[in-house]
């Protein structure tokens, strides 16, 4: 049964002219569905900051050279869809918030449903990510996905991120790589920040619906290395009906010192965020007049979050290969407030609930690589261990204007995994390499919750192959293989629940707290043609089944068996040395294995996604973007008789950077004001005065009209 997103939880560089080589819903019929859809209930150089405003970024992931030289085998592309795209690229684009700054990685939709600080709604491949399952974020080495979430499995809130000081983002898809577990099935981009700048930064901008944004950011050498600082603030209202009042703080504090091969970093971070929030409406409600297209059906929905984080990495290398570890300790709360169904399950106080996850998250990482010679085979090993715990507190309450009327549930959690993974690349010839990896994952816990019966322990290990291989380069063209088992972890809670936990009587069933996923992928990458790169994907990609909490009834829910087939086609085209296009197209075939009379679609899975733009501009005068972006149409129900709407949302830039080190800069959001929506739902709700027993419909979350913001930024 498919649910909405957020109604299941509740319930740079001048560009290269060389090869880079790079690192790589409910249904009309009320059937049994009274509640909102399901995914929401429940080795580099000394880094230094990309052009805060764009030239014309390197995207990498590029064909090699096949020999030796090029560079470690385990950095060199694996995969057709794997690349690794710089800062520069990041800030070159126009984006409405921080989470759509991740839209560089092709293939991938971020957007939102509800207000500006909860984890954006993430969509790639054909899933309905939610906010964060299945997609493996992580910034600086530490991982910002949550399992065991109070508003969904693999919650990823990425509002802490600073995009001025990202030194590049690194994607990889599919589960075919060793050293990444939890989380990373459908994919996995990894963040890494700069260690210093090339001139400290001071920017104001400020834009419509009361938009305001400060930031300073500033490195200076100490001792023998480096401390970067970076501070921001930003508020804004939006277009709502109730004013979103958003109010973040953003900090950084880094020193630094060696290079990435031979250095280590220290870095904490802190971040504070508050606001308001229009979520997802009943159609209904708009066609009848009850609100307007930007109102809200409950003005008290919203909610507060905080991050705080210690970590480290150091590198070193010697005779004996390159070592690299990172331990990390982050701290974070989540508040949140939400109201999606209005009076259907409470037709007196209303349905509003309330989410609280507060939790303390320790972890290390540590790998090491060797070459070696097998046979004259040239070989590279890398061999790694990582661990994580997590000491949660998370509940689910009952609540009126923020007020709370009862306790669903409160749990107590401790929760740990370790992965031990290796993988051997080996160099055959100078146009074929093999990589060959495995990993071990081990998972257990402990749920001390307020219903006794639903307390216990829980602990599960899977082991996942993974092998691949690249042909070429031949006339600058390679081609790649990959398939890789991998798993998918459920919430903690759903492995040892026995009750219901409002009646404290209903039984219900446990689910597996590791699930396996499968997948495969072939492609090819060129560049035959001088200034063009473009790559194409063929991919699959199976789950034995796809179970969540339901985090608004504090039960689990079992979903199906699924199987995802798709291909991918990327470009990247260098018009001239200060011009450069790109393309993105992805169509998906998502659909339920099983037999089901409901049907076999999977709601919220799109079939097309698209995007592309121009960038232009050098290190002075004039530069600008203008970007599309296509969210095509998807099933909301299983048998395919609702679809959204599909949406088409440019974005424009333009602005002058003086001699001087002052940017002046324009960005115009919705640019054609195109009247679609972020988020589509279809499930059951009551307005007052409807049914008892709720009214099956769309419900949805519009795009924000047209935005102008104004920036001006000096370097110093």
């Amino acid at each position: 049964m498919a649910q909405p997103a957020d109604a299941q939880s509740v319930a740079a560089v001048m560009p290269s002219q060389l090869p880079a080589v790079t690192v790589n819903p409910p249904d009309a019929r009320p059937r049994n569905r009274t509640k909102p859809p399901r995914r929401e209930r429940s080795a580099r150089t000394p880094s230094t900051v990309q052009p805060s405003v764009p030239v014309p970024p390197q995207v990498s992931g590029g064909v090699t050279s096949g020999s030796a030289t090029a560079g470690p085998a385990y950095m060199q592309p694996s995969a057709a869809s794997a690349m690794t795209i710089s800062g520069a690229e990041v800030n070159a684009r126009p984006f409405s918030r921080v989470g759509e700054a991740l839209e560089v990685v092709p293939g991938l939709i971020v957007t939102q449903h509800s207000g500006e600080g909860k984890a954006n709604q993430y969509f790639l491949r054909g899933f309905n990510l939610d906010h964060g399952t299945d997609l493996a974020i992580s910034v600086d080495g530490m991982p910002v996905n949550m399992p065991t979430h109070g508003h969904g499995q693999g919650y990823a809130d990425i509002n802490f991120l600073i995009p001025e000081l990202v030194q590049s983002v690194n994607v990889r898809k599919g589960p075919y790589f060793a050293d990444r577990g939890d989380f990373a099935s459908a994919g996995t981009v990894a963040i890494d920040y700069v260690n210093r700048l090339q001139k400290n930064i001071a920017e104001l901008t400020f834009g419509s619906f009361g938009y305001r944004r400060a930031l300073m950011a500033a490195s200076t050498a100490v001792g023998a290395g480096t401390l970067l600082a970076a501070f921001e603030g930003v508020g804004y209202d939006g277009p709502w009906d109730v004013p979103d009042n958003v109010r973040k703080l953003n900090g950084v504090l880094r020193y630094s010192q060696g290079t990435a091969t031979d250095g280590f970093t220290l870095s904490a971070m802190a971040y504070s965020n508050g606001w308001n929030s229009t979520d997802q409406v009943a159609q209904r409600a708009i066609d009848q007049g009850l609100i307007g297209r930007l109102g809200s059906l409950d003005l008290t929905d919203g909610g507060t979050s905080s991050r705080f984080s210690l970590s480290s990495n150091r590198a070193q290398s010697s005779e004996y290969g390159q070592s690299k570890i990172n331990a990390y300790v982050i701290n974070s709360s989540l508040r949140l407030y939400n109201n999606f169904t209005y009076f259907l399950d409470d037709p007196v106080n209303g349905d509003q609930f309330s989410q609280m996850d507060r939790r303390t998250v320790y972890g290390l990482n540590a790998s090491h690589a060797f070459d070696t010679r097998v046979g004259g085979i040239e070989t590279q090993t890398r061999v790694g261990l990582q661990t994580r715990g997590d000491d949660i507190r998370v509940g689910l309450f009952k609540t009126l204007q923020r007020e709370t009327l009862s306790t669903v549930r409160e749990d107590s959690v401790r929760e740990a995994n370790v992965g031990l993974w290796a993988d051997t690349t080996a160099r055959w010839t100078d146009w074929l390499r093999t990589t060959v990896g495995i990993r071990a994952d081990y998972f257990a816990g402990r749920v001390v919750s307020d219903t006794p019966e639903n307390s216990g322990n829980a602990q599960a290990s899977m082991t996942s192959p993974k092998a691949g291989f690249v042909l070429g380069p031949w006339y600058r063209t390679e081609f790649y293989g990959n398939a890789g088992y991998g798993l998918h972890s459920n919430d903690i809670r759903g492995a040892t629940i026995t009750v219901d936990p409002v009646d404290k009587v209903t039984p219900q069933d446990r689910v597996p707290l590791l699930v396996r996923s499968k997948g495969a992928e072939l492609g090819i990458r060129t560049k035959a043609l001088e200034g063009l790169t473009s790559s194409l994907a063929v991919f699959a990609l199976d789950f034995d089944s796809e179970l969540l909490f339901v985090g608004d009834a504090g039960t689990t829910e079992a979903s199906r068996p699924s199987r995802r087939v798709g291909v991918e086609w990327t470009n990247q085209y260098q018009v001239l040395p200060w011009m450069r296009l790109d393309l993105d197209v992805v169509y998906t075939r998502a659909r339920f294995t099983d037999f089901d009379p409901a049907g076999h679609f999977i709601p919220g899975a799109p079939a097309w996604i698209a995007g592309g733009g121009v960038t232009f501009g050098s290190e002075s005068g004039w530069f600008g973007a203008l970007r599309g972006r296509y969210f095509g149409r998807r099933p909301l129900i299983e048998d395919d008789s609702v679809r959204s709407q599909p949406s088409l949302i440019f974005n424009a830039r333009a602005g002058y950077k003086f001699d001087n080190g002052l940017r002046l800069q324009l960005d115009v959001l919705n640019l054609f004001n195109a009247k679609t929506n972020q988020i589509e739902y279809y499930y059951l709700s009551r307005l007052p005065g409807e049914p008892i027993g709720g009214v099956a419909d769309r419900h949805v979350h519009p795009a924000e009209p047209l935005a102008v913001r104004l920036t001006l930024a000096a370097r110093f």
